[in-house]
């Protein structure tokens, strides 16, 4: 079966030299680099591998695995072995999710670009693909396996073994059925055309044909007066209905008839909701909508734990692929602990610990070329120094020479502020966090004064400095945190003192002692254990203390394996800064992306108007009104394309079953699931519906997750999706799963109808 793309993918010189092969070096580390034979097979898709021309190919990587191409002089690896293979013959494939990059070098300049060049035109090709496009691709893709001898057609025995593989079980007698009315031919097999219409008939939605016949008076088009009652009645769209109708007839009628008439085929309407606007997720919350110019403080910030490390937090390994990574993805709070390194260069590490060490210097070059790529709103640095004098001025240097304009050295103005900036007024900033020798007060006064002073009397008050903490410092701390500042930390120096500005950060001792002796530019670190105490001891202190001050709570020491806590519970408190190992996926990292997939996926999220308020009587652990509680009603309808969970068993399907969670403050905090559907991964139809009481909707997460029922160990995870209840879209919509590590799993998807009302109604809670 020729690729249904064929016509439509990109051929040029590249790819076509790369679909002839070419032997290159595989690079893992400094040790292991060994030579493998790369070939783009003839769909233009996927890259096989051999020890040699000719020698037995294994699947490689996907296309649609690649995020981008990155050049030979980007990759730490390849840099680290520059004596040995010149830079310009070596590029680095960078995949989505958590995959471990692929650093290859190849044996000329032309070869490394011909691949690099190749390699991210398709790659742009398969961003673009449009749902039809992916979906045809999706079906070579199967038919490519169940073709076990490769002929380009399918006997029925081939046919069996790729239900199997494709999670269906089904009567032989009715596969067969389907299996003679596909095969218009009358070869006994099947063949392009003859495989998608087999595909078609086994994809059949019954309960989608249901739905459609419900509002169709003839049960063969919606006219758009039906098409505005289904979207008015079922999908919540109120008084746009009418307009939507217009535009979604638009997009989704694939006859040019049924556009002109102004009428939904059960094709078109199938095709609406599978699409972006009939998802769960809002289309609306997508791009950046919130008001950006309110106080830093005021919004959730996408922040990182040890963002250096891409293991464990004991013998990991130290990357700048780490922070390239964290900043990818959004984060907006990176950290960095920096450590006296040799040759009177600062080294980044997680300290007394066998983790690698990198060059500060290029944690910083790294963060200068990333920060800005996937959002325009400021990035945080969260320097945690334990370097001497000499050292912290170089660390002063880097920062200043290397970022240049992007670092933010004094006050927008110049002039005292009232509240933190807004982080539309930081767009394209980057901030220096850490401690600080003076106030903001005392820096900006010394900064008028400079102007009028000589340079000797500069130096002669620099000389001063160099000799104790600042009194403003000294009175901060209590007498016994006093004794052993003095004792256990080096004095800082003047001039990374000065790159601090917004973030000030300082010990905590009370929220009374914030309030009375701290100033709004100044943070406290929480670790996870204190700030969770804090909230049952304290609950609405600590909100209140968030309503005018950052916070930033990192995970317990004791998660060495460099685990997650869930962050729900700390952003309940309004806690900005909550700091997740990023790395690791699991439950926590999907709340975390779910928070952060809205607002342009751009790192920062506008807290409710309750937690933004100095004088909120809320108290996360015993909520009480004003807050409108709701009922949330989802009926599990079905699912569609489940992937098998143990991809080497070929006889294994899936048992599918739908679990719903919800998370927010506690007694919100629940979960429910359906019952399982024997053997079926490929259309299983649940039919039931779950009820939920919310009391606090504003901070409420949903996750969808699907398992595979095992009644003699823990059920085995299928896919999820994680969202906010905010941008929840009511009616029949489709959940569009994600693997663990958070990539696409297109085209598996359920498809549910969401309806939620004011008032508590029964049901658990």
């Amino acid at each position: 079966m020729a690729s249904l793309l064929q016509g439509r993918l990109p051929i040029n010189q590249d790819v076509l030299l790369m679909q002839k092969g070419t032997l290159m070096r595989k690079v893992r580390s400094k040790s292991w680099k060994k030579l493998r034979y790369f070939r783009l097979q003839e769909d233009g898709m996927t890259v096989w591998h051999a020890r040699q021309a000719g020698g037995r190919a294994k699947p490689s990587f996907s296309i649609s695995d690649v995020e981008r191409v990155r050049e030979g002089h980007e990759s730490e690896l390849l840099r680290s072995l520059a004596e040995e293979f010149p830079l310009e013959q070596g590029f680095t494939v960078v995949f989505h999710g958590r995959r471990s990059n692929l650093d290859l070098v190849a044996n000329s300049v032309e070869e490394a670009e011909i691949w690099m060049q190749g390699l991210q035109l398709l790659v742009d090709f398969v961003t673009s693909m449009d749902q039809q496009e992916r979906l045809d691709q999706w079906l070579h893709d199967w038919f490519q396996r169940g073709d076990k001898n490769q002929d380009g057609r399918m006997t029925f025995p081939e046919v069996q073994r790729l239900l199997n593989l494709m999670n269906v079980e089904m009567e032989q007698e009715y596969a067969f059925q389907l299996f003679q009315a596909a095969d218009m031919s009358q070869s006994d097999t099947l063949e392009g055309e003859e495989f998608i219409e087999f595909y078609k008939a086994l994809t059949k939605r019954a309960e989608v044909q249901e739905l459609f016949e419900n509002f169709s008076a003839d049960g063969q088009k919606l006219t758009l007066l039906e098409f505005v009652d289904f979207l008015q009645e079922e999908q919540k769209e109120g008084d746009r209905a009418s307009d939507l109708a217009l535009e979604l007839i638009d997009r989704y009628e694939p006859s040019e008839s049924g556009k002109l008439r102004h009428v939904l085929s059960l094709d078109g309407f199938l095709s609406y909701l599978c699409s972006k606007d009939g998802d769960i997720f809002n289309p609306t919350c997508l791009p950046i909508y919130q008001d950006m110019t309110q106080p830093l403080n005021h919004y959730y910030i996408n922040s990182s734990h040890n963002t250096y490390l891409v293991g464990d937090q004991l013998c990991g390994q130290s990357s700048v692929e780490g922070y390239i990574r964290a900043l990818k993805r959004g984060c907006r709070c990176v950290e960095v602990d920096i450590w006296d390194g040799p040759s009177g260069e600062p080294i980044v590490y997680h300290g007394h610990t066998l983790t690698s060490r990198i060059l500060f210097k290029e944690v910083v070059a790294t963060v200068a070329q990333y920060a800005f790529q996937t959002s325009d709103y400021p990035v945080i640095l969260s320097l945690e120094i334990h370097c001497s004098w000499e050292q912290q001025e170089i660390i002063a240097q880097h920062l200043t020479e290397i970022l240049g304009e992007q670092l933010l050295s004094t006050t927008l103005d110049g002039l005292l502020p009232t509240q933190l900036p807004s982080p539309e007024e930081l767009r394209r900033k980057i901030l220096v966090k850490g401690k600080k020798l003076r106030t903001l007060e005392e820096d900006l006064e010394e900064e008028e004064e400079e102007e009028l002073e000589s340079e000797l009397e500069r130096e002669q008050e620099a000389g001063l400095e160099l000799e104790s903490p600042s009194e403003a410092e000294t009175q901060e701390l209590s007498p016994r945190s006093k004794d052993k500042k003095k004792k256990s930390t080096p004095i800082m120096c003047p001039s990374l003192s000065a790159l601090v500005v917004y973030m000030k950060t300082v010990s905590f001792h009370s929220f009374t002692h914030s309030r009375e002796h701290y100033r709004f530019y100044e943070l406290s670190s929480f670790s996870e254990t204190k700030a969770r105490r804090l909230i049952k001891e304290a609950g609405n202190e600590f909100v209140q203390h968030n309503a005018w001050q950052l916070s930033r709570v990192y995970p317990s020491g004791l998660r060495t394996d460099s685990s997650n806590y869930n962050p729900q519970e700390l952003w309940n408190a309004g806690c900005q800064m909550v700091a997740m190992n990023v790395q690791t996926a699991g439950l926590e990292m999907d709340i975390c992306d779910g928070l952060f997939r809205q607002n342009g996926g751009c790192g920062y999220v506008l807290k409710p108007d309750f937690l933004r308020d100095t004088q909120s009587s809320f108290h996360p652990e015993r909520p009480i009104s004003p807050f409108k509680a709701r009922t949330l009603i989802v009926q599990v309808i079905s699912g569609q394309q489940l992937p098998k969970v143990d991809k080497t068993k070929e006889g294994s399907i899936v048992d599918p079953l739908v679990r719903v969670e919800v998370f927010g403050i506690r007694p919100d905090t629940t979960r429910q699931e359906t019952s399982y559907v024997e053997n079926n991964g490929f259309n299983p139809y649940w039919g039931q519906t779950l009820c939920f009481r919310v009391l606090v909707p504003e901070l409420a997460l949903l996750r969808f997750v699907v398992k595979d029922y095992n009644w003699r160990s823990r059920n085995d995870f299928v896919g999820q999706y994680s969202l906010p209840w905010t941008c929840m879209q009511q009616g029949y919509r489709h959940i569009h799963l994600r693997s663990k590590d958070g990539t696409s799993l297109h085209p598996a998807s359920i498809f549910v109808h969401i309806c939620s009302r004011e008032g508590l109604e029964g049901g658990e809670s």
